[in-house]
C-alpha cells in the first residue's frame, strides 16, 4: 500500500472517529503532496518523492517544537509533539544508531575516506542509503565523529 492510499484510508477513519488533529495533519500532508506533484509536473508522485515531503513536513514540525520550547509555548508544544508522533507513524522504519554506524564505517571503506576533507565523498555516497531511514544531523555527527 502506498502512501497517499494509506493517507486516504487514515483520513477516512479519522473522520469516522472525529480525530481532528490526526485529521488536519492528514489533509496539510496531503495538501503538500499535492503542491510537489504540480510543482514537478506529475499526475503521481513515486514513493521517494512522497517519503521526500513527507519528511519535509516532519522537520518543519520539530524546527517549530523547537522554537515553540525556547518561546515557552507549552500548548504549542503539545500539539506539535503530537503531530509529529502522527507523522512518524508514516516513516519509514528509523535505523538504529548502531545500524547507522555499520553503514557509516562500511561507506567510508568503500569511498576509501581519511579525513574530514573527504566528508562530501562519504556524505555522498550515503545518503542515498539511509534517505528516510536515518536524520541528516546525526549521519552527519557520526560521520564526523568517524573520520575524525
Amino acid at each position: 500500500m502506498t502512501i497517499v492510499e494509506r493517507l486516504n484510508q487514515d483520513m477516512k477513519q479519522a473522520m469516522r472517529d472525529k480525530d481532528k488533529l490526526t485529521l488536519s495533519v492528514i489533509r496539510m500532508v496531503k495538501a503538500s503532496m499535492q503542491n510537489e506533484a504540480i510543482k514537478l509536473g506529475k499526475d503521481v508522485l513515486s514513493e521517494e518523492e512522497e517519503l521526500t515531503v513527507l519528511a519535509r513536513e516532519l522537520k518543519q514540525r520539530k524546527d517549530s517544537l523547537h522554537e515553540f520550547k525556547e518561546a515557552g509555548r507549552g500548548d504549542l508544544v503539545d500539539k506539535l509533539d503530537e503531530e509529529i508522533k502522527v507523522l512518524q507513524g508514516y516513516m519509514p522504519k528509523q535505523l538504529s544508531e548502531q545500524e547507522l554506524e555499520e553503514i557509516i564505517v562500511q561507506t567510508i571503506n568503500e569511498v576509501g575516506a581519511l579525513s574530514k576533507q573527504d566528508m562530501g565523498k562519504v556524505m555522498g555516497a550515503l545518503m542515498p542509503k539511509v534517505k528516510g531511514k536515518a536524520d541528516g544531523q546525526t549521519v552527519n555527527k557520526l560521520v564526523q565523529k568517524h573520520l575524525s
